[in-house]
């Protein structure tokens, strides 16, 4: 098979089962610890089998839009890419099943900290809106880290509108295939020294998380704290991720 045929057979097999454990998360327990630390694992969200796949997409050229080496911006070292349209079925699936779970956090989040924007019931309206204001490029992507490959404390904005949330899959095992590589989320709250929160994954496990800042109960009310996210350097093997941003790109 060539390469495009493979990838338009793989943005066209809807993949058994990812609706199902995503809709099967404890959403109400992932908000509780969203709303305490910024950040909260999901697990299990994919097969190893159907990691791999998504792996071994890297090497597909025409799968993807732009690649992005790291050293060259200043971002860390390592690459990804971004996918093209049509993006793939697990990376399609996950976006429109994650969205609605998040969509109410996020609204929640807003009202708290007296935001007036407010997120719609679907994926499909929120991206109309994105695509409303000139921002249509797809922004999920893969990311690729070999030995001493890091990424540096960074927010991904792309635009205008800015879903508030979004999600890291681990596709390598830890252990196995890497040692280091840790997901690091840091918190900046005014007038105190940052938190850094490390977040352990299996492959298949996620972690959704703040993309830019969240509300959080002080003694004088609900005040927002700043968040970056990042990795680790890695230390042995190679670690792919996917990441689903649910905003696209101007």
């Amino acid at each position: 098979m060539s390469p495009r045929r493979r990838v338009g057979a793989l943005a066209a097999r809807a993949p058994e089962g990812v609706g199902e454990r995503v809709r099967a998360v404890d959403w109400e327990g992932t908000g509780r610890e969203l709303d305490a630390r910024g950040c909260a694992p999901l697990e299990r969200l994919l097969t190893p089998a159907e990691c791999e796949a998504l792996a071994r997409l890297y090497d597909v050229e025409q799968a993807f839009r732009s690649r992005v080496v790291m050293a060259r911006h200043g971002f860390g070292r390592g690459e990804y890419k971004y996918f093209d349209h049509p993006l793939p079925a697990t990376v399609s699936e996950l976006r429109t099943a994650l969205y609605p779970c998040l969509a109410p956090i996020a609204n929640r989040w807003n009202a708290a900290m007296g935001i007036d924007v407010r997120y719609p019931d679907t994926h499909a309206d929120f991206l109309a809106r994105c695509h409303e204001a000139g921002q249509v490029r797809p922004t999920p992507l893969l990311l690729r880290y070999g030995v001493d490959d890091y990424n540096c404390l960074h927010q991904d904005l792309y635009g205008e509108h800015v879903f508030p949330l979004q999600v890291a899959l681990l596709l390598s095992e830890p252990g196995r295939d890497f040692t280091g590589g840790e997901f690091v989320l840091t918190e900046q709250r005014p007038r105190m020294q940052s938190r850094a929160e490390v977040v352990p994954l299996r492959q298949g496990d996620a972690v959704v998380f703040a993309v830019h800042h969240r509300p959080v109960q002080g003694t004088r009310g609900t005040y927002r704290v700043n968040l970056r996210h990042g990795v680790s350097r890695v230390r042995a093997g190679q670690r792919h991720t996917a990441g689903i941003i649910f905003h696209d790109a101007a």
